[in-house]
């Protein structure tokens, strides 16, 4: 090779010099192997965690069922509307009044069961707040009640 000639210049040499290229191709399939591997490791890690739980970003809503729950003489039904408003035995109660039945159910029967029916529209805080009102007077037995899914 000439001084001062590239070496794809072949113009006067005997040689024919080439660029050497770097062929990406494999490296590519390499790269789409590993992707697809941890796309399937992943899926199978969120979809089965140990024990059986579901964790992850996944998350499957239980479908409602009419033998689920069923309503004894002594259990309390509460409802919350969609503006946040409670509802007990058909009247509207607030939230002071609603503690009052809690405390006086548990007076008469410790093993009452709330059931929480709550509007789809309504925020979670405010059916967490219903249950933690159950709670603080000692009862302890929760239930949701949903809508029958046939």
């Amino acid at each position: 090779m000439a001084m001062g000639k590239t070496p794809g210049d072949s113009e006067g040499s005997g040689e024919d010099v080439g660029f050497a290229e770097i062929n990406i191709t494999p490296l590519t399939d390499i790269f789409l192997v590993l992707l697809i591997i941890f796309m399937v490791t992943s899926s199978v890690i969120v979809q089965q965690a140990p024990g059986g739980a579901q964790t992850g970003l996944k998350v499957n809503l239980p479908k409602g069922g009419t033998t689920d729950v069923t309503a004894r003489a002594t259990d309390l039904s509460v409802a919350v509307l969609a503006d946040g408003r409670f509802v007990l035995g058909g009247n509207v109660v607030s939230e002071d009044e609603l503690k009052r039945a809690f405390a006086k159910a548990q007076e008469e029967n410790p093993d009452t069961v709330v059931i929480v029916q709550a509007d789809e529209g309504v925020p979670h805080g405010t059916v967490v707040q219903v249950m933690e009102l159950a709670k603080s007077v000692g009862l302890g037995q929760l239930a949701i009640g949903v809508r029958d899914s046939r």
